[in-house]
């Protein structure tokens, strides 16, 4: 399983950035994809995970409502929408596959299996 991430940058808040995650070494539907990120000091974090066989999508508090992802199932590719960025918004942001969340618990409870390399991305105030 590889993941390729592309897309990261530098923008300014209220901005807007698009992340690619593009896959290999798997049949496409296999398993959901999705977005974690990990900012300076801070622990990985679960961002948004997108089921590429039924559409079902999954996104961390914080930002449901500004960040949206899709596919291109014919790319192998999905995407990772990213609007009114602030500053909080700064980490590095990893492709992840086989991801999902549990909310059963007090908190949701984010897991991938797979992981791609990391895009940064910086958002100024």
């Amino acid at each position: 399983v590889q993941l390729q991430a592309s897309g990261g940058g530098s923008m300014q808040a209220g901005g807007s950035l698009r992340l690619s995650c593009t896959g290999s070494g798997f049949r496409y539907h296999d398993f959901a994809i999705g977005w974690f990120r990990q900012a300076p000091g801070k622990e990985r974090e679960g961002v948004a995970c997108l089921s590429t066989r039924d559409g079902d999508s999954y996104y961390m508090e914080s930002v449901k409502g500004r960040f949206t992802m899709s596919s291109d199932n014919a790319k192998n590719t999905v995407y990772l929408q990213m609007n009114s960025l602030k500053p909080e918004d700064t980490a590095v942001y990893f492709c992840a596959g086989d991801c999902g969340v549990d909310y059963r618990g007090h908190l949701p409870k984010w897991w991938a299996h797979y992981w791609g390399q990391g895009t940064l991305v910086t958002v100024s105030s």
